[in-house]
């Protein structure tokens, strides 16, 4: 049975919908209304407040922590600053992908890992020689994002931080409510957005200050549904869905590598030794298989299929997960598309996919699979640029 994250106590009280997921063995809510989009336009226009308490977190301490981060990940973190953050993944001895996440430094010898899938026994397995501790800190810690054009006026309002100086992927303490908290610019919603961190047995007492703080700036509780929605938009991959990791994976055909996953540019090849390294140098050396892309669908074709069923076109009411192909011009399958949406915001059908990297440069017509009264056909998507959408205050 999920357990309870440490802000339930109040999500529970919110969630009127009912709409509950499992997510990594805890109680996270869907929507909190029957429909979500009062929540995802909350996140666009103002902000929303997410419980993101179920994300993996490992606390690495100790001389040999920064050491043994850099040996595992494919990013050098021995050379990341204190108060920085780094998105990036970590690979088998073969250069595929075991899953992808943050880390962050807290100090010299203190760093907390983020990841998807559970990832404590395989860290505990990479220690050699380092002297160093490696805590599964996920139950003991709380997680909000609060994220949207707001966030930062909302923290501003409750939290002594001098939040002017926290830049882009970077983190600090403060104090929040009188309570201890850490605070990193970070989020999974491609938007303005802060991560807060917390002690459980002082969860509530942020939750409230936050909630409090955020209604004259029209702040919503949100839920996992429009969290979805917005990682399409903002182009961010999920393990499980656009991609596998390689220690789940039962075929090697399920495997990708950094450079078909997008994440080509968060390899560090020319640095001491690390997992994968070897293999990752070899294949940049060779043409590449697959790609990750975005694709926008021709609207003007989706709503054609349908009305020659006598049928208005169908738009998603969710985002979805489940994989279809993708066909070039002569229809013989080069990929597929493994999550997409229809973007209130941007007024498309969006997608990820994966498609052969011949395919991959933008502007490149290709054809995706949709489904018409129980009929298979195919509409003309364009691969396009991602982050579809990508606001300048995200970085500001």
């Amino acid at each position: 049975m999920p357990r309870p994250t440490p802000f339930h106590a109040r999500t529970t009280e919110l969630c009127s919908s009912y709409l509950w997921k499992d997510w990594s063995g805890y109680c996270a809510v869907r929507s909190y209304d029957s429909y979500f989009e009062r929540e995802y336009f909350a996140i666009r226009h103002a902000a929303g407040l997410i419980d993101v308490s179920p994300l993996h977190k490992y606390e690495v301490r100790g001389p040999g922590a920064a050491a043994l981060l850099a040996r595992v990940m494919v990013r050098d973190v021995s050379q990341l600053a204190v108060g920085r953050v780094a998105y990036l993944c970590w690979c088998d001895d073969e250069g595929q992908v075991v899953d992808d996440g943050t880390v962050a430094r807290l100090d010299e010898r203190q760093f907390r890992v983020t990841a998807n899938a559970p990832a404590l026994a395989w860290l505990r397995r990479q220690v050699r020689r380092e002297r160093v501790s490696v805590e599964d800190a996920s139950d003991r810690l709380g997680a909000l994002a609060l994220q949207g054009p707001c966030a930062r006026a909302i923290l501003e309002s409750c939290c002594a931080a001098d939040l002017g100086r926290l830049r882009f992927f970077g983190v600090t303490s403060a104090v929040l409510a009188g309570v201890d908290v850490q605070l990193s610019r970070t989020g999974y919603t491609g938007d303005l957005g802060y991560e807060i961190w917390v002690e459980r047995e002082r969860a509530l007492a942020v939750w409230d200050a936050l909630i409090a703080a955020g209604r004259p700036f029209r702040l919503e509780p949100v839920g996992l549904d429009a969290l979805d929605l917005c990682r399409i938009e903002a182009g961010f991959i999920l393990n499980g869905v656009d991609y596998f990791g390689s220690l789940q994976c039962l075929v090697e055909s399920r495997k990708s590598s950094p450079f078909e996953i997008g994440l080509g540019w968060a390899v560090r090849l020319d640095r001491a030794p690390f997992t994968g390294q070897a293999a990752l140098a070899a294949e940049r050396a060779r043409p590449a298989r697959f790609r990750l892309v975005g694709l926008r669908y021709d609207w003007e074709e989706y709503q054609a299929l349908f009305a020659a069923a006598g049928l208005p076109p169908r738009v998603p009411s969710h985002p979805w997960r489940e994989a279809v192909p993708v066909y070039d011009a002569r229809g013989r399958q080069v990929g597929q598309a493994t999550s997409g949406a229809w973007s209130p915001l941007l007024k498309c059908n969006l997608a990820l996919a994966t498609v052969e990297a011949g395919l991959a440069t933008i502007g490149t017509e290709v054809r995706v699979e949709v489904t018409v009264e129980y009929r298979r056909h195919s509409v003309r998507a364009t691969v396009s640029q991602t982050p579809f959408f990508d606001p300048p205050r995200k970085r500001a």
